[in-house]
């Protein structure tokens, strides 16, 4: 399907995101497929490709299924493409970006969009990807959680330290937004740097509801798997730059991308950073594409002067196009 979207020139400094596990939701996308024939056969798409239903699973449930990491990762990147979609069939092309961007999986979307990646291709990786990180969380539980009200860079070195001090693993996992910091580990290092945070001022340290450290080096034999899945597939160069998560730096190559996605399953997303080359560029307009708002949520505490639209259901469609009409 990425070959088959049309872009075309934007005098607008424009971003368009694309969300990660976590924004999944029974019913997403259910409504743009019931008014484009273009987004169901999108879901029509998937369903072969995967070899189950996918669709139904997106569209109706259960969430307990949907949520399931091997599932997400596959709803969320075709959620997303219905979106793009959607937008194509209303408008009959896109506005070509200054940058695409993806949060964690939401990167695989950002390449589908960018025409690096067929979206069957990207279909299957995510597939692969789920699986692998399943398997990896069952033989190498982990803990993650959000701490709210330090810098990226205390909890970075607060982490450094408790690793060192308990012999386990802990690091950033996402840098979300000024005062959203995820991290990620195994038992040891993450109860200890969960009290050391919580000692040095968090505001909150929550415990998230997962057994996969995700971005962390817990995820290493997925990554190594997922790595030749990575190289058998076809990488084309994107038509627009796409911000990397750990270098927050433009991807403009095939060898670039293949090195990103097999990095970040390990590394660390640095969405902040990643949002603030964009605004250094002179990006003003954040689109995010897909299900839920958490991107343009993040965005709001990035830069809260930067204009945020959502697309994830006909409304956002109907902005999106009364904003960007030729």
């Amino acid at each position: 399907m990425a070959e088959s979207f049309i872009y075309h020139p934007n005098a607008t400094p424009l971003a368009l995101l694309f969300p990660g596990q976590g924004s999944q939701e029974v019913g997403m996308a259910k409504e743009l497929a019931a008014r484009y024939p273009a987004v169901q056969a999108i879901f029509d798409e998937a369903d072969d490709v995967l070899g189950f239903s996918l669709s139904t699973l997106c569209f109706d449930g259960p969430e307990e299924e949907l949520t399931d990491t091997i599932n997400a990762q596959p709803a969320l990147l075709a959620a997303s493409i219905a979106g793009l979609v959607a937008l194509q069939s209303e408008l009959g092309s896109l506005p070509t970006p200054t940058f695409f961007a993806g949060h964690s999986m939401g990167e695989y979307s950002a390449l589908v969009a960018a025409g690096s990646l067929a979206y069957a291709d990207g279909l299957r990786l995510v597939r692969e990807r789920g699986r692998l990180m399943k398997e990896a969380g069952q033989k190498s539980p982990g803990l993650m959680a959000a701490i709210l009200g330090l810098d990226e860079a205390v909890v970075a070195q607060l982490c450094a330290d408790a690793q060192a001090a308990s012999g386990g693993i802990v690091q950033v996992a996402n840098d979300n937004c000024p005062g959203q910091i995820v991290i990620s580990g195994d038992r040891a290092g993450m109860e200890r740097a969960m009290t050391d945070l919580t000692a040095a001022g968090a505001r909150k340290v929550v415990a998230l509801a997962v057994s996969i450290a995700a971005h962390s080096p817990l995820m290493a034999p997925a990554a190594a798997e997922l790595k030749a899945a990575i190289d058998a597939t076809p990488v084309n160069p994107p038509i627009a730059p796409v911000i990397g998560n750990t270098t927050a730096a433009p991807l403009t190559s095939a060898d670039a991308i293949r090195a990103e996605l097999v990095a970040q399953l390990t590394g660390s997303v640095r969405w902040t950073a990643s949002m603030q080359h964009a605004l250094d560029a002179g990006v003003e307009t954040f689109v995010e594409v897909g299900a839920g708002e958490v991107l343009t949520g993040l965005m709001k505490r990035i830069a809260r002067k930067s204009e945020r639209l959502s697309v994830a259901d006909p409304a956002g469609v109907a902005a999106f196009a009364a904003r960007f009409q030729e």
